[in-house]
């Protein structure tokens, strides 16, 4: 025969209850903190990657001058020939 003696309701014991209730408050802040750490590891990961396109929009950039003014001040001497074999590309200069 089975009998309820070793099993004490939550509800009818009111410091268990508080207590369940002060675990899950800890728990609850527990968690606060750890979204507030992840969120604050995703805004400085965003801020790195705003930062990477930046740094790669100048680098492209300063390139792009770059090759413009060597167009602009390119001697008629200096010939590019294609050898269409397997060696690929050739520059002469």
């Amino acid at each position: 025969m089975k009998t309820l003696s070793g099993r004490v309701d939550r509800i009818a014991n009111p410091y268990m209850a508080y207590m369940q209730i002060t675990c899950l408050e800890m728990e609850k802040a527990r968690k606060g903190r750890e979204k507030d750490s992840a969120l604050k590891r995703l805004q400085d990961l965003d801020a790195r990657l705003h930062e990477i396109e930046r740094e790669k929009a100048a680098l492209l950039h300063a390139l792009a001058e770059r090759g413009a003014a060597r167009a602009a001040t390119a001697s008629p001497g200096g010939r590019r020939a294609f050898n269409g074999g397997a060696a690929g590309l050739k520059l002469r200069y």
